[in-house]
């Protein structure tokens, strides 16, 4: 681990300290100086005479440390949520849980989809290389996607007859087990997109709803106030601007992740069709004996 900074505080402390003491160490040295001198001018005029008294030098002014004072900004966001009626307040906290909503979905869609384009590209080395169903089946890895699909392909073959499904042909019926696990899959994965193209697209005019209120706000100062001056106005139109700020950073990686999930989406849907259709096909084989 790499050392922190503040360790090496200590030695720049010391030499302050330092500093510090030799000045107030050099003050009665300077004071004593004057004071040699008059015993001596006193020695050596006569007795009767006393010397008059050196004239005081005026005090430095002790500007050795200036203080710079800390404004506050009257018109931030603590002065925003401070300051706001009901309706600031709440525009402000449903912006905030749509970004933090927002922000989860596209996070965890970002993760699902990363494990399933890796549990794809190892279906290709270890599921079409086995020499039976049942052990491609064990290769494909528990709870996954790829797996799901190929139990399901196998639970619509074994269960075909002796039921209401008597009348669908093998194939066909095969092919609809098949089809409605792909299915799934992909609502899976469109799971949430819903909610971050619904904030995409509301969360700017959610940001400018504040901003109408606050100008509502400033022409109301305003009018109460019987003049336009610059400080009726700039605190209900400094909060409208930040209302609008907020929505517009709320609503563009909501946009940008939904479009990025949606066309990674359409690359990952591909290589799960094409497991369904080569496991379809693997299950109308010759060697269907071969997996029991």
């Amino acid at each position: 681990m790499t050392s922190f900074t503040f360790f090496k505080r200590p030695q720049s402390i010391l030499a302050a300290l330092a500093l510090v003491a030799g000045v107030f160490l050099s003050g009665p040295t300077f004071a004593q100086a004057p004071a040699s001198g008059a015993s001596a001018a006193a020695v050596a005029a006569p007795a009767s005479e006393v010397a008059p008294a050196p004239a005081a030098a005026p005090a430095p002014v002790a500007d050795a440390t200036t203080t710079k004072e800390t404004v506050d900004n009257p018109y931030g966001l603590g002065a925003l949520w401070a300051q706001g009626d009901f309706v600031s307040r709440f525009v402000l906290i449903l912006l905030v849980l749509m970004s933090l909503g927002s922000w989860y979905i596209l996070l965890t869609k970002l993760f699902e989809s990363f494990k399933l384009s890796k549990e794809a590209k190892s279906v290709r080395n270890t599921f079409f290389k086995s020499v039976s169903l049942n052990e491609g089946v064990k290769t494909l890895k528990p709870n996954g996607a790829f797996r799901f699909i190929a139990e399901s392909g196998i639970q619509a073959g074994d269960h075909h007859e002796g039921s209401l499904t008597d009348n669908i042909d093998r194939n066909t019926w095969v092919t609809m087990g098949v089809q409605r696990s792909v299915d799934d899959v992909r609502n899976r994965l469109q799971d949430g997109l819903g909610f971050l193209a619904t904030v995409g697209s509301t969360a700017p005019f959610v940001g400018l709803f504040g901003t109408v209120w606050g100008i509502y706000h400033a022409l109301t100062a305003i009018g109460i106030a019987g003049q336009a001056s610059i400080d009726k106005v700039a605190g209900p139109v400094g909060e409208a601007l930040i209302m609008t700020a907020i929505g517009l950073a709320v609503a563009v990686p909501a946009v940008l992740g939904y479009n990025w999930l949606v066309s990674r989406n359409k690359v990952t849907m591909e290589a799960v069709r094409g497991f369904g259709a080569d496991l379809h096909g693997i299950l109308m084989g010759a060697k269907i004996g071969a997996r029991r």
